[in-house]
C-alpha cells in the first residue's frame, strides 16, 4: 500500500486549466485561467506548488505553498491513484466550512471546492478542470440526467484520518427516471439499502424528502457536485464530487461527517455501468 506522501506525488506536473466559480445553483459567475505547478524537489522529499492565476481583466497573481513528506496537513487524505479530499475537520453552526476534492484520469485532473457561509448555507462551488501540457484529450460532455440512468456496479474504499486499515466494499446503484420531473435512485452496499427520489430542476437534482435537503449539480466536463444545501448538527452527511470518465465509467469521492459534525473518513468509489 502506498504511503500518503507517495500517493500525493501522483499529482506532480504542470496542470493547465481554469477555476470556474459557480453559484449555489450551478450558474457560472467567473472563469479564471490558471496554471498549477507541483514540482518534486530533494528527490521528491519535498513539493513546491505554485498556483498561477491569469484573469483576463486583472493582474496575474501567484500563490506558493511548499510541502514536505513529514508535514502533510492532517485534514487531507490521498488515495493510491492520487485522488484526494481535504477540508474542514469539524462542521459547526456559524463557522466557515467546506472542502476541496481531486480526481485524476490519464492526463487530466478534475478538482472542486465546496464552500458554505457562516450561516451554514451553501455559498459557492468552484469547478477546476486541468490538463497536462500537450494533452489532446478532449473535455468530457456536460453531465446529464440521461447519462446517469441505469445500473452501476461499484467498488469502493474508505480511508480514515487515524490511518487504520481501509475498508473495501461493493455497491450497486440503480437510477430510474420516473417521469419528466422526478427520478429515483436505490443504493445498496454492505447490508444497507437506501432509496431516494429527486426532483429534476434543469441541471440540478433536488432531494427534498430527507431530513437534510440535498442537491446534485450536473456540471461541465462530466462533473457533479453532491452536498446538503444547509448541513445541520444531528444528521450524518457527505460532501461529494463525481466525474463521468467515459459513458460507462464514473468515479465519486466524498468526505463523510457524523451527526456531531465530525469528519470521520473519505471514500472513493469507481462505478461501471451494467446497462
Amino acid at each position: 500500500m502506498l504511503s500518503q506522501w507517495d500517493s500525493f506525488l501522483k499529482n506532480l506536473g504542470e496542470w493547465q486549466g481554469s477555476f470556474t466559480r459557480l453559484s449555489p445553483q450551478g450558474q457560472e459567475i467567473e472563469d479564471t485561467p490558471t496554471i498549477v505547478t507541483l514540482e518534486g524537489r530533494e528527490n521528491n522529499q519535498a513539493v513546491h506548488q505554485v498556483v498561477h492565476y491569469l484573469p483576463v481583466d486583472k493582474p496575474a497573481r501567484d500563490i506558493v505553498v511548499d510541502y514536505r513528506n513529514t508535514s502533510l496537513n492532517r485534514s487531507i487524505l490521498f488515495f493510491e491513484n492520487g485522488a484526494f479530499a481535504q477540508g474542514s475537520m469539524q462542521f459547526a453552526p456559524y463557522g466557515s466550512f467546506g472542502g476541496e476534492f481531486g480526481l485524476i484520469s490519464e492526463e487530466c485532473r478534475l478538482r472542486m471546492v465546496i464552500l458554505y457561509d457562516t450561516s451554514s448555507k451553501l455559498e459557492r462551488v468552484v469547478l477546476i478542470r486541468e490538463k497536462l501540457p500537450n494533452s489532446n484529450i478532449p473535455e468530457k460532455p456536460p453531465l446529464t440526467v440521461e447519462s446517469l440512468l441505469g445500473e452501476w456496479q461499484g467498488e469502493g474504499v474508505t480511508i480514515y484520518p487515524d490511518f487504520r486499515t481501509p475498508d473495501t466494499f461493493n455497491s450497486h446503484l440503480t437510477i430510474t427516471q420516473l417521469n419528466s420531473d422526478y427520478l429515483e435512485q436505490t443504493l445498496a452496499f454492505g447490508n444497507r439499502k437506501i432509496t431516494s427520489k429527486a426532483k429534476i430542476d434543469g441541471s440540478r437534482l433536488l432531494f427534498e424528502d430527507s431530513p437534510l435537503k440535498v442537491q446534485i449539480l450536473l456540471l461541465p466536463d462530466g462533473a457533479s457536485c453532491n452536498c446538503p444545501l444547509e448541513p445541520k448538527i444531528g444528521h450524518n452527511f457527505v460532501l461529494e464530487i463525481g466525474w463521468m470518465l467515459t459513458p460507462h465509467k464514473r468515479q465519486r469521492i466524498m468526505r463523510n461527517f457524523n451527526d456531531k459534525g465530525n469528519w470521520t473518513s473519505c471514500t472513493l468509489v469507481t462505478e461501471t455501468k451494467l446497462n
